[in-house]
């Protein structure tokens, strides 16, 4: 079961991510995203998107945050949370590409984005209904 996150868990997680989001490499979106995840542990780890010119060498912020995470704690590290910001008051969901791997690390995490009417707080299991983990 997913953990709800206090006001104060959300307002410091988006923070991060928009700190994060300040040192994003995007010349060909000019659409800067950041993440920040919030592991088992307790530890808070941030990333932001890093684009390149061949596209599909792109990385989203939230892979970058994931895999930092995994960096410093081993592939044994599990997430609880996940935060979305962008530079742009828009909404903005990971990507279906970011949802399995943030489902990879953490099949119970709740997602923190800019949804249609706010910030929303959702199960990464409705986000990515069918996720797989081998």
């Amino acid at each position: 079961m997913p953990i709800a996150l206090s006001l104060d868990q959300q307002e410091q997680m988006l923070a991060a991510a928009r700190t994060a989001f300040k040192n994003a490499h995007a010349p060909y979106s000019n659409f800067r995203v950041g993440s920040a995840i919030l592991t088992e542990r307790g530890k808070m780890y941030s990333g932001c998107n890093v684009e390149n010119a061949s596209y599909g060498l792109t990385v989203c912020a939230e892979r970058n945050a994931i895999f930092a995470a995994v960096a410093a704690e081993g592939s044994g590290m599990r997430i609880t949370a996940v935060a979305v910001a962008t530079d742009r008051d828009v909404p903005c969901a990971p990507c279906g590409a970011c949802r399995q791997v943030i489902y990879e690390f953490g099949p119970e995490a709740v997602v923190l984005f800019r949804g249609r009417s706010g910030t929303e707080q959702m199960p990464i299991t409705k986000l990515l209904p069918e996720g797989f983990r081998l």
